[in-house]
């Protein structure tokens, strides 16, 4: 029996009026009837005794009727709670990314809506400089981060993607005619230094020693990602970055070398642990349903900068 002819078999026997029952679903009384006599043929046997002035259970009717009144009251309150939840997860989701990354997650953010109709989601621009000053000031409810973040009062979602390592330089630096540099090669540059970004992140493309143990100078601090754009475009450092900047920052004062030897970065979601929401837990799991085992369930390992 499907659910809405249940829901008229349990509404008529209590009822015991074809119109009243009508009334109280919203359907025709001949939809009634119609409904009752199929699941009197499918069951073989008369659910109802009817009279043109009275509507009774017959015995089978009664068995039926205990057999369903718990089970469905079960299902309606299980149905009625997920609806709840549903319709909880709603308001705003400020969402931290940075530079073209919001693409690379369209996938999560079409499935988090769909799931949540109630919400939206508030772009908010993080600065590679200071990837956390957002999430930690509770300015963003959840950010989209390179790896490792390394911070304990942070959930971390499974890895959404990964990218491959770049070294931006001027268009005139020596490194910009090479198809590729390894790791050891940064020991003969200079490199951007940033303002309050974690040094576990900070070394994962501006490192401060080589492999060899050759340190990594700094060039100019910037704050911004246009400040970065403007100390490698003019020569005066360079910077790490992934494959996505190579695409979308096609200056013809900008180069972009693969370093062969670094491994891939990956991406993840962050979040405040003890400032889960409804909302924040719904993404959380429309991240983790998208991205599958591509990455560790919240963990504090990975790696990406741009």
């Amino acid at each position: 029996m499907e659910m809405r002819e249940i829901e008229i078999f349990l509404t008529l026997a209590e009822e015991l009026h074809f119109s009243r029952t009508a009334e109280r679903l919203s359907i025709s009384p001949a939809r009634i009837s119609q409904s009752i006599r199929k699941q009197e043929r499918r069951i073989g046997g008369p659910l109802f005794y009817r009279t043109t002035r009275t509507v009774h259970l017959s015995p089978l009717g009664e068995e039926l009727y205990r057999a369903l009144r718990g089970g469905y009251q079960q299902i309606m309150q299980g149905v009625a709670t997920a609806r709840a939840t549903a319709q909880g997860a709603s308001g705003t989701l400020a969402l931290g990314t940075l530079g073209p990354y919001s693409l690379q997650i369209k996938d999560t953010l079409e499935l988090f809506l769909a799931r949540h109709p109630n919400a939206c989601i508030q772009h908010r621009e993080i600065q590679p400089a200071s990837p956390l000053d957002l999430l930690k000031s509770g300015d963003v409810d959840v950010a989209h981060l390179w790896l490792p973040v390394g911070e304990p009062d942070l959930s971390i979602s499974p890895t959404s993607f990964a990218s491959e390592v770049l070294l931006m330089t001027s268009a005139d630096h020596p490194f910009a005619t090479r198809e590729s540099i390894c790791l050891e090669d940064l020991g003969d540059c200079a490199v951007v230094e940033g303002g309050s970004i974690p040094v576990c992140m900070e070394e994962v493309f501006n490192p401060r020693y080589t492999p060899a143990g050759r340190p990594v100078r700094r060039g100019p601090k910037v704050s911004t990602w246009q400040e970065a754009l403007s100390v490698v475009s003019s020569g005066q450092a360079t910077a790490g970055v992934t494959a996505e900047v190579a695409e979308f920052y096609t200056w013809p004062s900008l180069a972009f070398v693969p370093i062969r030897d670094a491994p891939p970065c990956r991406w993840a979601f962050a979040w405040r642990t003890a400032s889960e929401s409804p909302l924040v837990r719904g993404f959380a799991r429309a991240a983790a349903d998208v991205d599958g085992p591509a990455g560790p369930q919240c963990t504090t390992e990975g790696a990406a900068h741009s």
